[in-house]
């Protein structure tokens, strides 16, 4: 599902065609909002990862997209999400060089790197959700209460 001005969408994530895809809508999105090259490079990058471990990991899932506003800061919000086995140690699964499978161990933790936000949601047979946003100029500072 994709909605008016092709920023926001939902897709599914089932086969590596389905991965190409994901990193495809997250440039046109991120471009679409005003992000640099750069910006748009680590935002594509974290995607990739978590796409991929949402396939490779969870079983399939899929990819939530939208643009998202904070006190006049504009950003991109990615959610991936599965039904998969979980993770049963999340800890252990953010440190640099840990791998569940024959990957280099940078997948969670690297992406984690590359948003201004890392949220992430998994217990052993559960599935997990993990939500990342990256802003336009850095992240907005948390509003003072008086």
């Amino acid at each position: 599902m994709q909605t008016a001005g092709g920023i926001s969408a939902c897709l599914p994530i089932h086969s590596d065609l389905d991965l190409v895809w994901v990193r495809q809508h997250v440039r046109q999105a991120a471009a679409q909002l005003g992000f640099g090259l750069v910006d748009q490079t680590k935002l594509v990058t974290a995607a990739s990862e978590l796409a991929r471990n949402t396939l490779v990991h969870g079983g399939g899932g899929q990819m939530e997209c939208a643009p998202v506003d904070r006190g006049g800061a504009r950003g991109l919000r990615l959610t991936f999400s599965d039904e998969g086995p979980g993770i049963a140690d999340l800890d252990q699964a953010l440190l640099d060089g840990y791998t569940s499978g024959e990957g280099l161990g940078m997948g969670l933790g690297g992406a984690r790197r590359l948003v201004h936000e890392f949220a992430i949601d998994s217990r052993a047979g559960s599935g997990t959700t993990v939500t990342v946003t990256s802003w336009l100029a850095g992240a907005p500072r948390p509003r003072e209460e008086r």
